[in-house]
């Protein structure tokens, strides 16, 4: 294993992996508040990477951003029984607004609030109240709304990214005058999230319907994308649902129709959050760190001057400068290239070393000799860290954006492959209970009905109904537990 390696391997230690990947990228680290994290700048950078692509993606398709309470007062979520059920046990409720200090000079919280207030697990309630309020006629509608937000969602097993406390994440809203219109949008946002996984973060995602165990609290169909990890599991990368008229009746947003009558809205939700960010880490990320799409990287390129002694580097800096503007005048993917120079002055493998880590899809390394032939050393992150092609200097705006796409193209690739070589179709009950005997099993796609019975098989073996795809040829047959007949094969997994 070389010096500079992650340790341990993905093959020794997938979870521990996982975490030092997090730590050597500087991504982010635990807060002093359990189950919290503090994203560091270049964590933060991704996330504003896919906040830039899919807040146009939204815009584009005629939705709007607002921004409602972090606070959602207790009888909101009341309202709506199954949606209280399924989060209330995460939910974390202030009760008092001012700390005073006791008698032993501690601070102890006073003010008791009339009604308590939930810190936004998500925003359904509190937003259906205020459309509510702005939704009067059929003219009003349909309502397309985004918020960035954050959200608390008490998690006693926490993981950064995939798990904490608190995260970052977005959350759209949107009130129809029909079903139909309704069920239209529900699929709509589907669909962009599943194009800009498999576009921009080359990860190829099965979408579907949940099953009714699986779906959001209160909502009528719950859609998501899900995504293989490089051990074997599902990620649910982003989810859908068309909440029918439940939202609009517990929160009364009604409509005067066309025809002088009234009616109920029909609603959804969707969104995705920074859970995101380490699917990209479980998807591409290899034993040497970080492996970044070039879509959502930060930098595109990064450029380091190689030099011994101060003559040596005021020359080859000044080349490393005039690259870094002919390159930021090249495009890839609709946008300037994204390049800077790294001036440091540390150990040229140490600086190398950090960029590995930190997932820079493309280094170039510029020294004397490299500028004596007018050519610059250009290592790929999708490759092994010592392969390197010389490239002449003139070239490399021309060239750089085609190296980019071919490691967008080569990422998806290898994450198709990986997906493909480790699913299986099975046909019987013991045939599951088999494969997922294996810690590690991949995808399984079995037929099995949406009825609770399905749990007795399935839950013993820590594996879940994923999702119902939605492409590929119909395959009836009968369920491997009930027997009753299915139209389509479910996808089932092991699942972050």
């Amino acid at each position: 294993m070389p010096a500079n390696a992650i340790s341990p391997t993905r093959a020794e230690d997938y979870p521990e992996w996982y975490q030092q990947v997090v730590r050597a990228a500087d991504l982010a680290e635990a807060s002093a508040v359990r189950g919290c994290m503090v994203i560091k700048p270049h964590g933060y950078a991704i996330w504003e990477r896919m906040q830039s692509i899919l807040d146009r993606e939204f815009k584009a398709t005629g939705h709007v951003n607002a921004y409602f309470p972090l606070f959602i007062p207790l009888s909101y979520l009341e309202q709506e029984a199954k949606h209280v059920e399924g989060f209330a046990k995460e939910c974390a409720v202030v009760t008092h607004h001012r700390l005073e200090a006791g008698p032993d000079g501690r601070l102890v919280p006073t003010g008791r609030l009339e009604e308590p207030l939930v810190v936004r697990p998500t925003s359904e309630t509190i937003i259906g109240a205020t459309y509510a309020k702005w939704i009067q006629s059929w003219r009003d509608l349909p309502v397309l709304v985004n918020q960035w937000a954050n959200v608390v969602r008490w998690e006693m097993r926490p993981r950064v990214f995939l798990r904490t406390a608190e995260f970052l994440w977005q959350e759209g809203h949107t009130a129809h005058a029909t079903a139909a219109e309704a069920i239209e949008e529900t699929l709509r946002m589907l669909e962009v999230y599943a194009t800009f996984a498999e576009r921009d973060l080359a990860m190829p995602v099965i979408k579907g319907p949940k099953p009714a165990a699986e779906r959001f609290p209160g909502a009528v169909d719950t859609f998501s994308i899900e995504a293989m990890m490089q051990d074997g599991k599902a990620l649910q990368a982003g989810t859908s649902h068309f909440l029918g008229q439940n939202f609009a009746r517990a929160q009364n947003i009604r409509f005067a129709t066309a025809t002088g009558g009234e009616e109920f809205c029909w609603t959804t939700s969707w969104g995705v959050s920074t859970r995101l960010i380490g699917a990209v880490i479980m998807t591409h990320s290899d034993d040497d760190g970080l492996v970044l799409p070039p879509r959502i990287a930060p930098h595109h390129a990064v450029v380091l001057p190689i030099a011994r002694s101060d003559e040596e580097r005021a020359v080859v800096l000044a080349a490393c400068r005039d690259l870094e503007s002919r390159l930021a005048g090249s495009s890839f993917a609709g946008e300037p290239v994204r390049v800077k120079v790294d001036p440091r002055d540390i150990r040229g493998g140490d600086k190398v070393w950090q960029h590995v880590k930190q997932g820079v899809p493309v280094r170039i390394e510029i020294g004397p000799r490299d500028l004596a032939a007018g050519t610059a050393s250009v290592s790929r992150r999708d490759r092994g860290p010592k392969e390197r092609e010389a490239i002449p200097l003139a070239a490399l705006p021309e060239r750089l954006p085609a190296v980019l796409e071919d490691i967008q193209r080569t990422l998806f690739a290898r994450a198709a492959a990986l997906r493909e070589s480790r699913s299986v179709r099975l046909e019987t009950a013991r045939e599951v209970a088999e494969h997922f005997a294996e810690p590690t099993a991949g995808f399984a796609f079995v037929r099995v009905a949406d009825d609770p019975a399905i749990a007795a098989l399935l839950d013993p073996l820590k594996v879940t109904v994923r999702c119902i795809p939605l492409e590929g040829p119909d395959d009836p047959g009968p369920c491997v537990v009930t027997g009753v007949g299915v139209p389509r094969r479910s996808l089932l997994a092991r699942a972050y």
